[in-house]
C-alpha cells in the first residue's frame, strides 16, 4: 500500500537552480511517485479511477501510477513516442503522438482512434502538447522536434510549417490559430478560457510565453 510521504519537504526532491527556491512551499506535500524515466512528459491524472498517466518519451511508453498501491506500470509500448497527454469533456484520454504525428483518443473500450494526422493533404510535423476547451474543441502544438532524430520520434521531412492548430468539438473540423511559430511547446488556457498561454521554446534569444485573447471561443487576436 502507498503511503505518503512522512517528512516535508521530501528528501528525495532537490532544488538545482537556486532562483527556484522563493517559489517552493515547502510544508506541502511534494514527494517523488516515480522515476526510472528517461523522459518523463504529460503528466495527467484520472480522478474517477485515481490514477496518473504519463509519457516516457525515449522509451516509447506511457506509464500508469497507482495512487492505492503507489504500483507504476506500462499502460501502453509502444506508444508512438507519446508526448503531451490530457482528458477530453467525456473523460477520454487525448494523446500527442511524436512517432505517428498525429493526435489519437483512447475510447472506453481501449480502442485508439485518430483524430488528426495531417492538414490540407499534408502530415503534422509532430503534435507536442494538448488542451483542451470546455465547448470539447482541442488545442494542440505542432513543433518538428520528433522529426529531427530518433530519440523523440523518427527522422523525417518537415511539411508544414510550425502551427497551432484547433480541432472543432463538433464537426472535427480543423483549423490553425497561430502559425508558423518557433518551437510551440505547452499551451493553457486561463481559468475563465479567454486567454490562452503559448510558450514558444524556440524564440531568440529567451525562449516566451506568449498570451492571446480568445475571440468567440475559437480564434486568438
Amino acid at each position: 500500500m502507498w503511503q505518503p510521504s512522512l517528512r516535508y519537504p521530501d528528501a528525495s526532491i532537490e532544488i538545482l537552480d537556486p532562483s527556484f527556491a522563493p517559489y517552493r512551499i515547502f510544508s506541502a506535500a511534494v514527494e517523488r511517485l516515480a522515476s526510472g524515466t528517461r523522459w518523463g512528459e504529460g503528466p495527467v491524472w484520472f480522478g474517477d479511477g485515481r490514477y496518473l498517466l504519463w509519457s516516457d518519451i525515449p522509451n516509447n511508453r506511457i506509464l500508469r501510477w497507482e495512487e492505492e498501491t503507489g504500483a507504476v506500470s506500462v499502460f501502453r509500448k509502444p506508444s508512438e513516442f507519446a508526448n503531451g497527454n490530457t482528458r477530453d469533456r467525456q473523460g477520454r484520454l487525448i494523446t500527442c503522438e511524436h512517432g505517428g504525428r498525429r493526435v489519437t483518443r483512447t475510447e472506453y473500450d481501449g480502442s485508439v482512434t485518430i483524430l488528426m494526422d495531417n492538414y490540407q493533404g499534408k502530415r503534422l510535423n509532430s503534435p507536442n502538447d494538448v488542451v483542451v476547451k470546455s465547448d470539447n474543441s482541442i488545442w494542440f502544438t505542432d513543433p518538428p522536434f520528433g522529426l529531427l532524430g530518433n530519440y523523440e520520434g523518427r527522422r523525417k521531412e518537415q511539411e508544414l510549417p510550425q502551427n497551432v492548430y484547433r480541432i472543432d468539438g463538433t464537426s472535427g473540423k480543423a483549423t490553425t490559430v497561430v502559425t508558423d511559430i518557433r518551437g510551440p511547446n505547452g499551451l493553457a488556457f486561463s481559468p475563465d478560457e479567454t486567454k490562452l498561454y503559448l510558450v514558444e521554446s524556440r524564440a531568440t534569444p529567451n525562449r516566451l510565453i506568449l498570451s492571446y485573447d480568445v475571440a468567440d471561443g475559437k480564434r486568438l487576436t
